[in-house]
């Protein structure tokens, strides 16, 4: 398994955002995440990328134990532990004041995770795949939403970690812009590569992901194949969601 998580639990003062969540991945597993807003999907990508702490449970990834409610980290550990996770946020958060290729290349250069040239070329490849070779010397402020997503899956993507996280990566966008940005999501499947999407994109988690899970309060209410938890949901809680999206659209 890449990724186990183990019973995570998080409250934030007396309320109880996420009640006991347990799940694994194995590479190249594409998961997606669905339900309705306040259900703990946000929550938990966060615990997940060591922006949160769980007031109790576990995180393994590749066998090696990241997390484990009650240890103490230091600020080094987390950013250690932070560096298996990419997360790719709602609302792009590049950094304004750099231009595309220095966006995705600035995170493995402090790291020294190559020389110059080399990350610069990396920078360049991971670009063009997702389709904004010509782009590169653009700044943020430049780009359409749909293109400033793309720079923030490709800065993700230049860490090459284990899990690649998607928190609702098309909500901040216009339908037309959508598109775009699912096609690129679409196209990283493969090539062993492990992703999380949080999506309220119901054709999208069917077409592209390996295993759903359906959250409700805090919980994981149902989980399976696309086909078992779209096609014959076994929850009444799963049903009645499905149900509503579909009268929503």
């Amino acid at each position: 398994m890449v990724l186990e998580v183990k019973n995570i639990k998080k409250n934030f003062g007396k309320t109880e955002v996420l009640k006991g969540v347990s799940f694994a991945l194995e590479k190249g597993q594409v998961l997606a995440i669905i339900g309705s807003s306040g259900s703990g999907k946000t929550t938990l990508l966060r615990c997940l990328n060591f922006l949160e702490t769980p007031d109790e449970g576990e995180i393994v990834v590749g066998g090696k134990q990241l997390f484990a409610a009650g240890v103490k980290y230091t600020d080094d550990q987390v950013r250690e532990n932070r560096l298996h996770f990419g997360l790719v946020f709602q609302n792009f958060n590049l950094f304004p004041q750099y231009n595309v290729l220095q966006n995705v290349t600035l995170a493995p250069t402090l790291l020294k995770k190559g020389t110059p040239e080399e990350l610069e070329a990396q920078g360049k490849e991971i670009l063009t795949k997702v389709g904004l070779a010509d782009k590169l010397a653009s700044y943020p402020w430049q780009l359409s939403g749909g293109q400033q997503q793309r720079v923030a899956i490709a800065r993700a993507w230049a860490m090459h970690p284990e899990v690649l996280c998607f928190d609702e990566p098309t909500s901040a966008l216009d339908p037309e812009l959508t598109g775009e940005v699912l096609r690129v999501i679409k196209g990283l499947k493969g090539e062993d590569r492990t992703m999380i999407v949080v999506t309220h994109e119901m054709d999208f988690a069917k077409s592209v992901a390996d295993v759903i899970i359906y959250m409700a309060d805090g919980v994981i209410e149902e989980m399976g194949t696309p086909e078992e938890v779209f096609e014959n949901p076994k929850s009444e809680k799963t049903r009645a969601f499905l149900q509503g999206f579909q009268e929503s659209f």
